[in-house]
């Protein structure tokens, strides 16, 4: 029984089902090629290898393997939610090193579809940050080593990118899904609000925050949405009808241009969907300031009471105390996003999704940002990734879909696309017509 040709969660569950494969040796692999490839890459803050066996072998021993999803895939978790047996740390040495004593509702969703957890990834303390270095590392890109996974799902963008999982869990707060998506040339979705169990902190960032999946493909990425949402329709992707796309390519911030590159990409893949039959439509969207901020501030005050602020570091000190002034301002106000609602929803009156650059700039350096003041860390992260926000503050889905390669950095392009509530599977269409059209590599060649 050898490994499957292509180490995709679609095909190692294939595999498991039909018994020309075992969940053990799928788990044996994915702990292999954590120890050989994690060194240099610092994706992951624990490696379940003893557990993942255990794990995978009562798996291999039950009769229904047949009816599981991901039966045997191995799946890294973001350290943002819990898994039973290990500490849920956040990226911070100011929370509890107990271990958790329940899984979160989307591992035990995992767990049931057969996904074998190998471990925990890293984050930015928090989660607050676009570049991903916790306590003890800096999290590398493996496209290119000297520029960051991006964040906060950072730990997981790598894993999945090196090849060290096939799937990896990710939450996005501020485009924390699709930011390291785009870094590292992978296929990240944030589902619309309430299609997959949020639970992240005691609010979510006020709703923003969503769970989601970080894959290689779409038929990947759309697998595990299926099992997060407990939804199996997501699953089953269909080539897309004639569609109506917009096409944003203006920079969110009109003092700071977009790097020509990701221009450019977008608007070769804009070209490629016209070709394909799609109406092309040039549109400006207007990216809300205040709703975001506030809440990207406020959440993590939140999400830090009870800790010991002594114990954090300084960019997240002064970003906590700068959010709990606010929160005695009462600045988070509902009344924020009707205004934005309806400025979407006329736009969209004539469009049925639209696709933006996913980032500015290419991935930052690869440096211990947490030594750096909460300005620098601000400014980095609103210059390189400001196109994501929005669709976090209007609960919509969106999604990062690779579109090339950087002549500069040498690290992956990528398009964002976005539609209205519900419309997870129209993106997964379109996502897949893009990747049938203009396929990509699937990991980054290793070593990096």
């Amino acid at each position: 029984m050898g490994l499957p040709s292509e180490f995709s969660a679609t095909a190692i569950s294939a595999a498991v089902r039909s018994g020309t494969f075992t969940a053990t040796a799928a788990a044996d692999e994915s702990v292999r090629r954590i120890a050989e490839r994690d060194p240099a890459v610092g994706a992951f803050v624990r490696v379940r290898a003893a557990g993942a066996r255990a794990e995978a072998a009562a798996l291999d021993s039950r009769a229904d393997l047949a009816d599981l999803s991901l039966a045997g895939v191995p799946v890294a978790i973001k350290d943002n939610v819990a898994v039973t047996g290990e500490p849920l740390r956040n990226g911070s040495r100011a929370t509890s090193c107990a271990p958790s004593t329940a899984d979160h509702p989307v591992v035990s969703r995992l767990r049931a579809a057969g996904a074998v957890i190998v471990g925990i990834t890293a984050v930015p303390e928090l989660c607050i940050w676009g570049s991903t270095d916790s306590p003890n590392t800096v999290t590398r890109n493996p496209w290119n080593t000297g520029r960051t996974a991006g964040g906060s799902s950072g730990g997981s963008a790598a894993a999945v990118a090196a090849g060290m999982v096939p799937i990896a869990h990710g939450a996005d707060g501020m485009g924390s899904i699709r930011i390291p998506a785009a870094c590292c040339g992978l296929v990240g979705i944030k589902p619309g609000k309430g299609v997959v169990p949020a639970g992240l902190g005691p609010n979510s960032w006020f709703g923003m925050a969503e769970n989601g999946p970080l894959a290689t493909t779409v038929d990947d990425a759309a697998t595990m949405l299926a099992v997060l949402a407990d939804r199996p329709d997501l699953a089953t992707v269909r080539a897309p009808d004639a569609l109506r796309i917009g096409v944003a390519t203006g920079s969110p911030l009109a003092f700071l241009p977009t790097d020509p590159h990701w221009v450019a990409a977008t608007e070769s893949i804009a070209a490629m969907l016209h070709e394909l039959g799609h109406t092309i439509t040039r549109c400006r969207l207007h990216y809300p300031v205040v709703a975001p901020m506030t809440r990207w501030l406020v959440g993590p005050a939140l999400d830090a009471e009870g800790l010991d602020r002594r114990l954090l570091q300084p960019r997240s000190r002064r970003h906590v105390a700068i959010g709990s002034v606010l929160r005695r301002l009462n600045v988070v106000r509902d009344s924020q996003i009707p205004p934005i609602q309806a400025r979407m929803a006329a736009l969209f009156e004539n469009i049925d999704v639209v696709i933006t650059p996913a980032l500015a700039w290419p991935p930052p350096t690869a440096r211990p940002r947490s030594t750096k003041s909460w300005l620098s860390n601000t400014a980095v992260d609103g210059r390189f990734a400001p196109f994501s926000a929005e669709w976090n503050v209007l609960g919509w889905p969106a999604a990062s879909v690779p579109a090339g390669r950087h002549q500069g950095s040498g690290t992956p392009l990528a398009v964002q696309i976005a539609a209205p509530p519900g419309k997870e599977s129209l993106i997964l269409a379109l996502a897949a017509q893009i990747e049938q059209h203009r396929p990509w590599p699937r990991v980054a060649p290793f070593p990096a």
